[in-house]
């Protein structure tokens, strides 16, 4: 059976990127009015926020095989295998991962891998995957 878990978003995070990228522009444009150079780089820029925003809202999870495979945008991470699967705990670390929101998950895997994501119901992911795999040590606990 396949069970797909869209990834939860962080609209501000998204905010925060936006502002980096197109703050500077903005500040450029007022400073030395429409040229060349800045339609080109904004232009850029624009491409690359929308690839950004694209793999913001593209990323999810999906259980089928007894794997999780894990896409993000255009990209799909190598399958986790769920019986190598050790450990689900609450994460804070803001280490580059598939999980496009601050509210995340760490599952430890393998013999020294972890992977950060950040499915929108993680407790309920996080219950199915332990119903696969019971060895799994759930540390999510619902407030």
């Amino acid at each position: 059976m396949t069970k797909k878990y869209s990834s939860k978003v962080s609209y501000g995070l998204l905010t925060v990127v936006f502002i980096v990228f197109f703050s500077p522009l903005v500040l450029n444009l007022i400073k030395s009015g429409i040229n060349l150079n800045l339609t080109l780089i904004s232009l850029f820029l624009i491409i690359i926020f929308g690839l950004i925003t694209h793999m913001f809202l593209k990323t999810e999870y999906t259980i089928e095989e007894n794997k999780l495979k894990i896409k993000c945008g255009f990209f799909n991470y190598k399958p986790i295998e769920i019986n190598e699967i050790k450990e689900i705990t609450k994460s804070s670390n803001i280490i580059s991962s598939p999980a496009p929101s601050f509210d995340r998950i760490e599952i430890k895997y393998g013999k020294f891998e972890e992977m950060i994501i950040s499915p929108k119901d993680k407790f309920e992911f996080a219950k199915y995957l332990t119903s696969l795999n019971p060895n799994i040590k759930n540390n999510l606990t619902e407030k």
